[in-house]
C-alpha cells in the first residue's frame, strides 16, 4: 500500500492484519510527515520499520548504469590510490550527484531526459523545486498555521546558515533573524524537533569533548543543521549547475561537501553524528565505531592541511584520523592518516 498516510483507516488496519492474518505479508510505504502525525491510531508494535533515505552516491552510480565503476570499487585495493582515469571519472559523477541528489523521482528525471547535460540539469532543478513546494505544502497541512511558519522558515534558512562562515565550513545554527521577533532556541525548539523527527533535516550536535558518550558533552542549543538531500539543498540555495560542475563556488564548497558526507554517513548507519569543538579547534565529524573515536575532517578542495586534526590527535590519540577532500585515496598506515576522496565517504572506515 503506497502513500498509506493518505488513508488513515488503511494505517489502522495493519494492526488487524497482524492479529488476524499474521502470515500475510504486507508492505506499506509513506511519508513520515503523514504517518507520525496522522489523526488515526498507529499500530504500535504491530509493524516492522525500514527507514528509507535518499539514494546514496553508490546507488546513484547504479541507477546511471555505471557498473564498471561499481565493480572496480567493490574489488579495489584500499592500500593503493585509484587510477587517475577512475578518480577523474568518479569526481565528475560526484559533481553531477551534488546537483541531482538522491531523490528517486529526480534521478529518474535525470536518466530519462536525453538532452544536453545543462538542459537535463535544468529539468532536474525544476523537479526539485516541485518537490520542495510539496514538502512545504505538507508542512502547512500537518503542523498548524503558526508552527508551520516557524518550520518553513527554519527549513528555508538552512542554506544561508550553512554558507555563512567565510572559511567554507558549515556553521553553528543561529536563531536570530530566522523568525521575526524570535531570537532564542527555546521558542524554536519544537519546530526544530518536528523537522528532525520527520527526517527532512539532520541535527549534528557540537561536542565540547571527544569522549564517550558524546551526548554527555553537548549543549542542547549548539548544533549544525543539514538537509537530508544534497540536491534539494543546492536547489534551495539556487546554486547554478554550471558553478557546481566547474567546482568553483567559493564559501559554498565547504558546507556542500560537509552536507554530502553527513548524508552518506547517516545512510550507512553511522548516525547520530556529532561535531567537535574545543577552544579554536573544530572537526566536522567524530564517529564512534566499535568503541573507537574516529575524527573526520572535510576539505572541499585539494588543500588538506588540518591543524585541528593535529590538535585532536595530540589530545585524544585516535587509532587513526581521516581527511576527506578532492585528493585521491591514500591510506598512510605509518602516520595513521587516512585520506579519502570525498566521494568515497560511504566506504568509511576501511580499516
Amino acid at each position: 500500500m503506497d502513500e498509506i498516510q493518505h488513508c488513515p483507516k488503511a494505517l489502522t488496519s495493519l494492526k488487524y492484519f497482524n492479529e488476524s492474518m499474521p502470515g500475510f505479508a504486507i508492505c506499506s510505504a509513506g511519508s513520515l510527515l503523514g504517518i507520525r502525525l496522522a489523526p488515526s491510531s498507529f499500530p504500535v508494535g504491530k509493524v516492522e520499520y525500514l527507514e528509507m533515505f535518499p539514494m546514496c552516491f553508490k546507488e546513484f552510480l547504479k541507477a546511471c548504469h555505471e557498473e564498471k565503476i561499481l565493480n572496480y570499487l567493490a574489488a579495489m585495493d584500499y592500500t593503493l590510490p585509484l587510477p587517475d582515469i577512475i578518480h577523474i571519472k568518479l569526481w565528475d559523477l560526484f559533481k553531477i550527484y551534488l546537483i541531482v541528489g538522491g531523490m528517486p523521482e529526480v534521478i529518474n528525471t535525470f536518466r530519462s531526459t536525453e538532452k544536453d547535460l545543462y538542459i537535463t540539469l535544468q529539468e532536474v532543478r525544476k523537479k526539485q523545486k516541485d518537490l520542495i513546494q510539496t514538502f512545504l505544502a505538507d508542512i502547512a497541512k500537518h503542523s498548524g498555521k503558526i508552527n508551520s511558519m516557524h518550520i518553513e522558515r527554519i527549513l528555508t534558512n538552512i542554506p544561508s546558515q550553512l554558507a555563512r562562515e567565510q572559511d567554507g565550513s558549515a556553521s553553528k545554527f543561529k536563531f536570530r533573524g530566522v523568525v521575526p521577533g524570535v531570537s532564542g532556541y527555546s521558542r524554536l525548539a519544537g519546530a526544530m524537533d518536528w523537522l528532525v523527527a520527520t527526517g527532512l533535516v539532520y541535527k549534528v550536535h557540537i561536542a565540547m569533548r571527544a569522549e564517550l558518550p558524546f551526548a554527555a558533552f553537548i549543549k542542547e542549543n549548539r548544533f549544525k543543521l543539514f538537509m537530508f538531500d544534497i540536491g534539494l539543498l543546492n536547489a534551495m540555495a539556487d546554486l547554478p549547475a554550471k558553478t557546481i560542475l566547474e567546482y568553483r563556488f567559493g564559501t559554498y564548497k565547504g558546507y556542500i561537501a560537509e552536507n554530502f558526507v553527513a548524508q552518506e554517513l547517516i545512510c550507512k548507519g553511522l548516525g547520530p553524528l556529532f561535531s567537535w569543538q574545543e577552544n579554536k579547534s573544530e572537526i566536522e565529524f567524530i564517529i564512534e565505531s566499535k568503541g573507537r573515536i574516529l575524527p573526520v575532517e572535510i576539505k572541499s578542495g585539494w588543500v588538506t592541511q588540518a591543524k585541528s586534526l593535529k590538535v585532536f590527535a595530540e589530545k585524544y590519540h585516535p587509532e587513526f584520523r581521516t581527511i576527506m577532500s578532492a585528493k585521491n585515496l591514500n591510506i598512510d598506515l605509518a602516520n595513521k592518516v587516512h585520506n579519502y576522496p570525498v566521494y568515497l565517504a560511504s566506504h568509511f572506515p576501511v580499516y
